[in-house]
């Protein structure tokens, strides 16, 4: 047998592996891919899809000429970023609301956000179940990390918890949470004292779990953080920490010689630039993320210059879960003019502890508290709400874009498959019609979704807004 006869069979014998590996679901052509890590953009590419993983990203002429797929996407002057992920939403308002907290799912999706995280309600075991019918493709929604029950102390401000009054308590909540499988620890501070409150830190690492939470007001937050809390949710503790004499007023209020009122005016007087900076460096050492929720502050704070009677995206929340919103209206219209100006003077101080938290290395995950209870902080458009607001606090257009896709899978542990369009990563995709990394504003110009390897192209995405939207409007229409 000749040498062009022994060439031509190998060839023969290979070609049905070459073409089987040519062989893909879906192609995104003429891209551009932003590079969130780096801040850089890469024109003229090919993302190429298989299941619900990335299997091949270049240059578009390369790809093309290599593989083959069902379905193909024109990137054509559109810019590609990984998934956006919320990592503070809630879920609840009772047994009652079920369905309507149901109906929040698609608003997700449709807004980019492939991943999101529950930090607790008083549905913990419908989200678990969710979670679970997620996971394994029965319910359409977006990705769901959640820490079941939160752990509080004895007769709580907040319903659907764990109530842990001893050692004993504790020791019973994480046997529920370890047999719940649940991603992380939720702990609140209505009630729990503040050792069960460090204790419960310290037993959610020693159960290799991560912890967030609310920390007392009697401890400071360096004790919190000492104690091995993973992220501090909200950016009213980041102040808090950069207050000069927080030990003192945590010692004052501890003892009952100062009451909650008095304790928060020394804190809101006592801001230390150089304290500040010197805490933040040692979040970033231990690794502690902060998540600003600067939004929903914003809302209530300024509540007397929008009451967002006439908010269009109403019409995507159920009437039962507007209603939650009345309490938090009803106490913040019960201000004087002094307490609103009060109001917007502490929402400028806080959101001012932004940059600096970027400065000295912390990683910002971006949540947005949004849920049943915070009045008229949307499940969905929220989290681009946040991302403005970031930007408009101090953070570049690329810090805000980290925020929302690369902090959330680092906090989780699964950088490696997820924030990155990238070969190997997760098929969670967003096209978008502008340049994120030039506006933060770009995050809401969606042309399509493509999320565990679905794709959902614009008259897809606006099919699941009107599917809540119909639900919301039958919900009201039946309404006594």
């Amino acid at each position: 047998m000749n040498a062009s006869v022994v060439l031509f069979s190998l060839l023969l014998a290979m070609s049905p592996a070459v073409s089987a590996a040519e062989q893909a679901d879906l192609i995104i052509r003429h891209a551009t891919v932003v590079d969130v890590e780096k801040q850089t953009t890469r024109a003229n590419q090919a993302v190429v899809v298989r299941g619900d993983s990335i299997v091949a990203v270049g240059d578009d002429a390369a790809i093309a000429n290599v593989w083959k797929a069902g379905r193909r996407i024109d990137g054509s002057g559109r810019y590609l970023i990984p998934g956006l992920w919320d990592m503070h939403v809630h879920f609840g308002g009772g047994p009652e609301l079920v369905e309507e907290n149901k109906a929040l799912l698609p608003l997700y999706i449709a807004h980019g956000i492939t991943t999101i995280r529950d930090c607790s309600g008083d549905l913990p075991g419908q989200v678990l179940q969710w979670r679970d019918e997620i996971a394994e493709g029965r319910l359409e929604g977006p990705r769901l990390y959640t820490s079941g029950a939160k752990i509080e102390g004895i007769k709580p401000v907040w319903k659907g918890t764990i109530e842990v009054g001893n050692q004993d308590d504790l020791a019973a909540a994480f046997t529920r949470l370890r047999k719940d499988r649940v991603d992380f620890v939720k702990i609140t501070d209505s009630t729990l004292t503040p050792a069960l409150f460090l204790d419960a830190v310290r037993g959610a690492r020693s159960n290799g779990l991560r912890a967030s939470g609310h920390i007392p007001m009697a401890l400071t937050v360096q004790q919190a953080v000492d104690a091995g809390i993973s992220s501090i949710e909200h950016l009213d503790y980041a102040y808090k920490a950069g207050v000069k004499d927080e030990a003192a007023i945590a010692a004052d209020f501890a003892a009952g010689r100062i009451n909650r009122a008095q304790a928060n005016q020394r804190l809101d007087a006592g801001f230390d630039r150089d304290t500040a900076l010197a805490a933040y460096r040692g979040f970033a050492a231990k690794g502690v993320y902060v998540t600003p929720t600067l939004n929903g502050g914003r809302i209530l704070d300024f509540l007397d210059q929008d009451d967002h009677a006439d908010d269009p995206y109403l019409q995507y929340i159920g009437p039962k879960l507007q209603a939650t919103y009345a309490w938090r209206v009803e106490r913040a219209s019960k201000a004087s003019p002094e307490q609103i100006q009060a109001r917007h003077q502490q929402y400028h101080q806080v959101a001012a502890v932004l940059p600096l938290l970027q400065q000295a290395g912390v990683t910002l995950m971006a949540g947005t508290d949004a849920g049943f209870l915070n009045s008229f902080n949307y499940p969905g458009i929220g989290l681009q709400d946040e991302l403005s607001l970031f930007v408009k606090e101090g953070l570049t257009p690329a810090q805000a874009l980290s925020a929302a896709t690369r902090a959330g899978p680092a906090w989780f542990g699964v950088l490696d498959r997820f924030g990155s369009v990238s070969e190997g990563r997760a098929a969670d995709l967003v096209l978008l019609d502008a340049n994120p990394l030039q506006d933060i504003g770009a995050t809401r110009q969606i042309a399509t979704v493509v999320m565990r390897g679905h794709v959902y192209d614009r008259k897809a995405l606006d099919a699941l807004l009107a599917q809540t939207r119909d639900k919301v409007a039958a919900w009201r229409d039946a309404a006594p």
